[in-house]
């Protein structure tokens, strides 16, 4: 959430808000945003956390059992987040 709202130049709780409204998660994969610490966070599609911990498993994403996703696996844009 941190690294999306700071290269949208918001907050990481408005990109929550956004995700959360995401109608077509199929065409738009918001289950793989994550906190900056890895914790795999709200999921509001069917299923929940236990869900997008899932998905993200299906895709090679390990999972720790306390629901986080190691920082090796992030994404940033252009730098450090």
């Amino acid at each position: 959430y941190k690294e999306l709202a700071r290269v949208a130049n918001t907050s990481p709780r408005a990109i929550g808000r956004i995700m959360a409204q995401n109608q077509h998660p199929e065409k738009f994969p918001c289950y793989k945003v994550v906190a900056s610490n890895g914790a795999l966070c709200g999921y509001s599609a069917k299923g929940g956390l236990l869900k997008k911990k899932k998905l993200l498993e299906g895709e090679g994403i390990e999972c720790s059992a306390k629901g986080r996703v190691d920082k090796t696996y992030f994404f940033t844009f252009g730098g450090a987040a």
